[in-house]
């Protein structure tokens, strides 16, 4: 008989194969596949294959991998297939070359795989013998399969995108690269699916991983990957509004295995989109506004005024962020009865604990919009944060005590414009009716009820700190579902801006009162006006009426309400955040007992940064490009830095820019270097003492 069968190399086939598999970006010399999708090797031996021949390639998993525990595969291409549900079989055999094409198993466990190949008693182990193997949205019996090409593009494989941040009404997006594919990324990923400490069994389950790494995303209980930190102070570590996406952030944790200083909502989701689309999970980034926050009691928000109309901050146990940002991951849900499919929403922003552990998700959008609010995970706590009602309450000084007064209710103001970017295009898509039904719809009121079974809604006892030892006169604390305000005399509040709002300028806003009833109406109004973080925290006041109007009949009056630059210039410099305008109405018609309050939030405007570059550069030829920026604003802006960073075609980059004075114009020049084709971003954002947030992105082709 001949001699030992001996195999003298492996060839990992790896172009063909990631073409194939859809992992051709992963920055990486191992071989990247998917799982249920077959991949091939071509195997080199000492002499030709006969049929009498032992050949075996064994993957292995794990410390101690074991067919027992099906986290060793042993695959003989002459027999049935594993156990783990594994085949293997001989596309072509001729002399010393054999091409086998191996399938794992749709439900196998994701990770880094060890290959040697058994041939009688000889093991061979190739030099680079890593395989990581990922969740297959390609793979009908794989429960990530999205059926759609367009959304897998997207929410796969799309390594830029945007963030929805500002105000209810007035969104605009920050650009983010999620840079999925860039140099250890994907290692990154794998060496936080090791500390997840999940057993091998349930790194098949994308339910138990995207849990798993909503934890791990925030450094809270485990010294994941990024510490959060509102506090407007972020002396030793990066501000969480200088970030423009996600490789720095990982990149500098799997080199440190230690957190990152400092993220917030917008940074953790961006984050754990990266994480999720790098395994191979369905993901994108959710923008809701007006988000409730700490309901999870009660569904209910209370916002304390003073008699001028200023929101207290001090009071509050609960808050109602500008937006909040968490993400959607797309898979079937076999643990619950059926009809729960599709999108889950899950957050790693810490917020609340779930189960010991600040985690959250993933909770089916179904569940939210349907009030099933008793299903896992975290249900109750999502429902609260686009559903809750807002109280009002004036907090007046009797006798040197706190007396509050009930103003009015919003049933509608919390989970507006929930949003996302658009498929395929750079626009913004409204979700929000895949969180809710329409407002007053029998089916949102079947909802409420349905949540309100498992979740008690409180009575209307304001919940403030000081409120607890005030004996309550006449209060009802019986649990009501609330209902909006309706005014008696159709009194409105409309707040309106007058001219744009430049930081250095004046802010000139404006109060409309209006009332519907004919007859004399004297009316009490207080009007504010402060600047606010994102989440809701008040950080400073500017300035507010406090007037007696007569309206006669059906008229309207317009209150202005204007601020000298002097009353914010220094708080824009002592923040560190980027902050909003609140404007706060308060309005009460004399003897009726008819009290509105209405807010409103708005943002600063800036000028724009612009980009000069060729629309299509080719594969390793250098290109310049420009970025330019006129300081149009009434101040100097101090201390400026451009960041800019373009996945593919150069690394994150930083220009010190000092104090640029007004109308002075700054130039930053780069060199770049194309590394890899398509459709390609460039991404700037500009942030100094005074100002945080301009950003632009602009798109380039690369061709060969």
């Amino acid at each position: 008989p001949g001699s030992d069968l001996k195999v003298t190399g492996i060839d990992f086939l790896k172009s063909e194969n990631s073409r194939q598999h859809h992992t051709d970006g992963y920055n990486i010399s191992s071989l990247v596949v998917r799982r249920g999708q077959p991949f091939q090797l071509r195997v080199s031996l000492s002499r030709e294959l006969r049929a009498a021949d032992k050949l075996q390639l064994r993957f292995g998993i794990g410390k101690q991998p074991m067919k027992i525990r099906e986290t060793l595969m042993s695959l003989n291409p002459r027999r049935e297939q594993d156990l783990g549900g594994w085949h293997i079989s001989i596309v072509k055999n001729n002399g010393k070359e054999c091409l086998l094409s191996v399938t794992s198993s749709p439900r196998a466990p994701v990770g880094i795989y060890t290959l040697n190949v058994k041939t009688g008693t000889n093991i061979y182990k190739p030099e680079n013998n890593a395989v990581y193997l990922l969740f297959n949205p390609w793979c009908e019996d794989d429960v990530v399969f999205l059926d759609n090409e367009a959304q897998r593009k997207e929410y796969v494989l799309n390594d830029t995108g945007c963030i929805y941040v500002g105000s209810a009404y007035n969104i605009y997006n920050r650009p983010w690269n999620f840079g999925q594919f860039e140099e250890f990324i994907l290692d990154a990923c794998m060496y936080l699916l090791d500390k997840s400490k999940l057993k091998l069994s349930n790194r098949r389950d994308p339910i138990f991983v995207s849990r798993a790494m909503s934890a791990l995303v925030n450094a809270n209980d485990d010294s994941g990957v990024l510490l959060g930190n509102w506090s407007g102070n972020y002396k030793n570590g990066t501000s969480p509004m200088d970030w423009i996406g996600s490789v720095s952030i990982l990149q500098k944790y799997y080199k440190t295995k230690k957190p990152v200083s400092y993220g917030q909502c917008w940074v953790f989701a961006g984050v754990l989109t990266t994480v999720m689309r790098c395994l191979g999970i369905p993901s994108r980034c959710v923008s809701n506004f007006n988000s409730a926050h700490d309901t999870e009691e009660n569904l209910r928000v209370d916002v304390y005024l003073n008699e001028r109309g200023e929101k207290m901050n001090s009071m509050s146990l609960d808050s109602i962020w500008n937006f909040h940002v968490w993400n959607d991951v797309w898979m079937r849900r076999e643990d619950l009865p059926k009809g729960f499919d599709g999108w889950q929403a899950i957050d790693s922003t810490p917020q609340e604990q779930s189960q010991g552990i600040f985690q959250c998700g993933p909770c089916p959008l179904k569940a939210i919009r349907e009030g099933d609010v008793y299903l896992p995970f975290d249900s109750k706590f999502v429902y609260a944060e686009v559903n809750a009602d807002k109280v009002y309450w004036l907090v007046k000084k009797m006798n040197g005590r706190d007396k509050f007064i009930r103003l009015s209710t919003e049933t509608q103001g919390i989970g507006v414009n929930i949003s996302t970017k658009a498929v395929g295009e750079n626009k913004r898509e409204d979700i929000t009716s895949q969180y809710k039904f329409p407002e007053g719809s029998r089916e949102e009121r079947k909802s409420m009820e349905n949540a309100s079974s498992f979740i008690r809604p409180s009575g209307l006892i304001p919940r403030s700190h000081f409120a607890a030892g005030v004996p309550m006169n006449n209060m009802d604390s019986k649990p009501v579902v609330l209902s909006e305000t309706v005014s008696k005399t159709g009194l409105q509040l409309e707040i309106t801006k007058q001219a744009a709002l430049y930081p250095g300028n004046p802010l000139e806003l404006a109060i409309t009162v209006k009332i519907a009833t004919p007859g004399n109406w004297t009316i009490d109004f207080a009007g504010s006006c402060q600047l606010q973080s994102y989440t809701g925290k008040v950080k400073a006041t500017l300035g507010y009426i406090k007037e007696t109007i007569n309206l006669d009949g059906e008229s309207e009056i317009q209150v202005p309400l204007n601020i000298a630059p002097d009353a914010y210039m220094n708080t824009l410099s002592l923040v560190e955040d980027e902050v909003y305008i609140l404007i706060t109405a308060i309005a009460e018609v004399q003897g009726m007992n008819d009290k509105l309050t209405k807010e409103m939030t708005m943002s600063f405007e800036y000028p724009p940064i612009t980009v000069q570059m060729p629309e299509v550069a080719r594969l390793n030829e250098d290109f310049t490009c420009a970025f330019i920026f006129k300081n149009k604003l009434n101040m100097p802006l101090d201390n400026c830095k451009l960041r800019v960073e373009g996945l593919g075609i150069f690394k994150m980059s930083t220009f010190d820019q000092g104090d640029v004075k007004p109308g002075r114009i700054m130039k930053s020049e780069i060199i770049c270097t194309p590394t890899r084709l398509g459709e390609k971003k460039i991404v700037a954002k500009l942030t100094s003492t005074q100002i945080k947030g301009i950003s632009v992105e602009k798109g380039i082709t690369i061709i060969e």
